[in-house]
């Protein structure tokens, strides 16, 4: 019996969604096949319900028919922060998604996968600002989410063209570090305006009741051990010393490489610090890169005096990304840049992005093609924040945004522009022309305002076709 069990296990136990630690997740080469759009299709008994609640961010059950494929009981929730709160405060029906497997089925699981997204493009009308900060990422290297495009209807009835984004929990993990993995967390803080030393991965003492932002927000359990790993690479890495010995310092540059060409500023960089996943094994540090619907210089949220100007944003300085209050408070950078190895490794990796990626034209035909497949999808898309003309002059304006932001760096990285802000103040103007950019066309507040009556007739067209159709 035990024999036939285990000959079961091995010919259909990935169907049952178990998967051999050392195959290619199922997840991979089906949702996450980014050539082509994907189907998805939300079959939920109260959809104008769930849309009331989703503001709680409480799971619901539904039905989730992926590619043709149904999977029962999944837990579908609202995510976001500013973008959850601000489609309800503008009374609007388009929330991002999060889809979890094993809410309600344990060890339910998408093919191995137990948990993904599907990102609404909010203030995003090139549907395009996370699709590509995360192509960049992985093009340098550093582990980055999987994602494809989704045409997501609920009950039969089209809703949008949506981003699904694979979840950085354990399939995550094990694919890009095995199965001998280390600990995962999504440090975020609880008030904006608080503190929030650990999140800023600052050494404060070796308590861990002291980094609760840290080890609440672990996505595995943990232990003492665990906790005395971690604080002891923050403290080492406080010191800016032997930071090899505490700081996976390769990755780190490489990431930072990316998240500085992108201005990504709703960050580890920006005023809130957060939105980036830590991974330690063997108490090296890692960071990895979450949520860039705000980057390409439109984050503007939580700050009393927003810059808006495409010159100052466009040629910001790549050796210090940060204001100096902020840069201070961010020692996984500012430690890591007091080295002149560090610095001279991490120009070197702005070069190869600069070369391989924009200046040979790979990320403009990668942008091409996206857009081309997406185009018939956007242009029927129900709930959109944007009509199809503005998303099309989104993603020209986004690839202007990145030429200039590669000539600037060029530029800056040779010694022709100012490096560092206090190089730019002495140096005023100094830069590349981008004041023809204007990087409201990306998405802006006035997009919210249009787009409400697009959703509120998608909802009814919902409500009235309802779960089992006309």
């Amino acid at each position: 019996m035990l024999a036939l069990a285990l000959t079961g296990l091995f010919f259909f136990g990935e169907h049952l969604g178990l998967q051999p630690a050392s195959s290619t997740p199922g997840y991979l080469y089906r949702l996450f096949d980014s050539g082509r759009v994907h189907r998805i299709d939300l079959q939920i008994d109260d959809w104008a319900g769930f849309l009331a609640a989703a503001p709680d961010e409480g799971y619901l059950p539904c039905t989730a028919v992926i590619d043709g494929e149904a999977f029962h009981q999944v837990g579908l929730r609202a995510k976001g922060n500013n973008s959850l709160h601000l489609t309800e405060e503008y009374g609007l029906s388009r929330y991002s998604l999060k889809l979890k497997f094993d809410h309600y089925v344990d060890g339910g699981n998408y093919h191995g996968l137990e948990k993904f997204s599907l990102d609404a493009s909010f203030q995003d009308n090139s549907y395009l600002k996370a699709w590509l900060a995360y192509d960049m990422m992985a093009f340098m290297g550093v582990p980055s989410p999987l994602c494809s495009y989704t045409w997501v209807t609920v009950n039969g009835q089209p809703w949008g063209l949506f981003l699904a984004i694979e979840e950085p929990e354990e399939a995550f993990i094990r694919r890009n570090f095995g199965p001998d993995h280390g600990r995962l967390y999504k440090p975020d803080y609880r008030s904006l305006y608080a503190e929030n030393a650990d999140v800023a991965l600052r050494y404060i003492d070796d308590n861990p009741a002291s980094y609760p932002n840290i080890f609440e927000n672990a996505k595995f359990a943990i232990d003492a051990a665990d906790q005395e790993r971690l604080i002891e690479a923050l403290r080492v890495l406080s010191t800016g010393e032997d930071l090899e010995t505490a700081v996976n310092v390769d990755e780190v540059l490489r990431y930072f490489t990316v998240q500085v060409f992108v201005m990504n500023w709703d960050s580890y960089l920006g005023y809130t610090g957060h939105n980036y996943f830590l991974y330690e094994e063997d108490g090296i540090l890692s960071i990895l890169p979450w949520d860039y619907n705000l980057a390409f210089g439109t984050y503007a949220l939580g700050m009393t005096d927003p810059i808006r100007d495409p010159n100052i944003l466009i040629n910001w300085p790549v050796n210090t990304p940060a204001e100096g209050e902020v840069m201070l408070n961010r020692p996984l950078y500012h430690n890591l840049m007091k080295h002149n190895a560090y610095f001279d490794q991490y120009h070197a990796y702005f070069d190869q992005l600069l070369s391989e990626y924009w200046e040979s034209g790979h990320g403009e035909a990668a942008i091409r093609q996206i857009q081309a497949l997406i185009a018939p999808y956007v242009e029927e898309d129900p709930t959109a924040f944007c009509s199809y003309e503005d998303h099309r002059l989104a993603v020209d304006t986004l690839l202007e945004v990145c030429r200039l932001r590669s000539e600037s760096i060029r530029g800056q990285l040779e010694g022709d522009y100012p490096i560092t802000l206090a190089q730019q103040a002495k140096e005023p103007g100094t830069g590349v022309d981008a004041s023809h950019v204007d990087l409201r066309a990306l998405g802006d507040f006035d997009d919210l305002e249009t787009a409400k009556a697009r959703q509120e007739l998608a909802l009814r067209t919902v409500e009235a076709f309802g779960r089992e159709g006309p």
